[in-house]
């Protein structure tokens, strides 16, 4: 049974912090990058957004999988399979199934990201986890008998 309260909860979560990542998108490029606690704080809100959405993907696809869904075996393939499960719109599913890597980037390999990269990613972020968490609260919305 889909648990909508921790859906919910984990939503609420996201919007959150992308309401923290609105704030960064103000500073520019110089002001993030000599700034260890923004470029810090920018990471971890990154990362935690990507890996909320990551554990909404995983709780719907375990419990939405029919004996043929492929066990998704990456981060990535959760967007993937949510959109080949029709949560998500297909073409959406692919396009934010990349932020998966850029937090893997972030979790694995922190010594070789790149500045400009992490501050690119604010606005994508906003604009993607918004939608996101629209797509996730329509779906809900359309299966509320399923408490």
């Amino acid at each position: 049974m889909i648990d909508h309260d921790l859906i919910q909860e984990k939503l609420n979560l996201i919007t959150r912090d992308l309401g923290h990542l609105r704030a960064f998108s103000q500073a520019t490029f110089q002001e993030v990058a000599s700034d260890f606690m923004k470029y810090a704080a920018i990471k971890n809100v990154l990362m935690e957004v990507i890996g909320r959405a990551l554990d909404i993907n995983q709780h719907l696809i375990g419990e939405l999988a029919q004996p043929t869904t492929e066990v998704p075996k990456t981060y990535r393939e959760t967007f993937l399979i949510l959109g080949k499960l029709s949560v998500l719109p297909k073409q959406f599913s692919e396009d934010i199934s990349k932020s998966a890597g850029f937090r893997n980037a972030i979790v694995h390999a922190y010594n070789h990201l790149d500045e400009m990269d992490v501050y690119k990613t604010i606005g994508m972020a906003i604009e993607q986890y918004t939608s996101y968490c629209k797509h996730i609260i329509k779906f809900l919305k359309n299966n509320a008998g399923d408490r």
